[in-house]
């Protein structure tokens, strides 16, 4: 007995799990996150027990798309964070994650959680709307052949390669629990075909992505498009009403999804196309509420 005792003392704390929620990211610009740092209030700089992977964001056809580490969750995941998969360098900018996170960690306090984070300014679903900034269209080769999705996949499979997320030696029970989209403004830019096809490359997008993280009908929240109209037309995206009917009919459409409409009421910061510090802290406590409503359903199925 007293061996057997001393063999239970050596055992690795490897060979002990614990659980921790996963949520997947991803999208353009207003996914990305255009908040100030320095509006954010203290208890909003760090989140406990919170983690996230950020895959680097390269133009379609680039090399490094995806790479990047895990790392405490604190300010500075916006537009203009950089990673080298060695180092990352965090920005004055912040997203929706922060506000998500703190949320989720109040739905689900005994639960750690973990974000997997891509997303890229300016890209479409559409490979006729990809312009200069890149496409998630799997089907799309464009530049060396490398798109938006190639990138997203390498982000994820960097991710999840990770066995100790928070590195205390205890090995991880991956829970996957939601996919949040924000995206739809560049395939408003263009025209009509390209936004009545929003719906059809949607839907096959989110297929791809819950057939990746190997869930079925994992839930999926997405973030309702809105425009400012701060320009001479008073309309930034000619197509805007089109992408909105298309978001929406995604969401009638799958019983295990949803959508984010506070987004129409939201202000702009210093440009015509991002919303203020304020929109964003709303916006991620928005994605929280919907994703838990849904993950209740979800797991209440299992």
């Amino acid at each position: 007995m007293k061996n057997l005792k001393i063999f239970l003392l050596l055992l690795p704390t490897f060979f002990y799990t614990q659980k921790i929620r996963v949520f997947v990211l991803a999208g353009q610009s207003n996914m990305n996150g255009f908040g100030y740092n320095k509006d954010l209030p203290n208890d909003l700089k760090t989140i406990k027990d919170v983690y996230i992977f950020q895959g680097n964001s390269v133009p379609d056809g680039e090399k490094n798309g995806g790479t990047g580490k895990w790392d405490v969750l604190k300010a500075g995941n916006g537009t203009g964070f950089k990673t080298d998969g060695k180092t990352s360098t965090l920005s004055d900018r912040f997203g929706l994650e922060i506000t998500f996170a703190k949320r989720m960690k109040e739905l689900f306090p005994n639960d750690k959680i973990a974000l997997i984070k891509y997303a890229r300014e300016g890209t479409s679903i559409d490979s006729l709307a990809t312009g200069s900034f890149g496409c998630w269209d799997s089907d799309y080769h464009g530049k060396n052949g490398l798109n938006q999705y190639d990138y997203f996949l390498n982000t994820i499979k960097t991710a999840l390669s990770e066995k100790d997320i928070d590195g205390n030696g205890k090995a991880d029970e991956l829970q996957m629990s939601g996919i949040l989209w924000m995206q739809g403004e560049g395939d408003a830019s263009y025209n009509e075909e390209i936004a009545n096809n929003y719906y059809t490359h949607l839907k096959t997008l989110m297929y791809q992505m819950r057939a990746a993280l190997r869930t079925d009908d994992l839930p999926v929240v997405i973030g309702k498009i809105s425009d400012s109209g701060k320009n001479e037309k008073g309309k930034v995206w000619p197509m805007g009403e089109l992408v909105q009917y298309a978001q929406e009919k995604f969401v009638r459409d799958d019983k295990n999804a949803a959508i984010v409409r506070s987004t129409q009421k939201y202000n702009y910061g210093n440009d015509p196309w991002h919303y203020d510090s304020a929109g964003y802290i709303d916006l991620g406590k928005s994605f929280a509420d919907e994703v838990f409503r849904l993950i209740i359903n979800f797991e209440k199925k299992d």
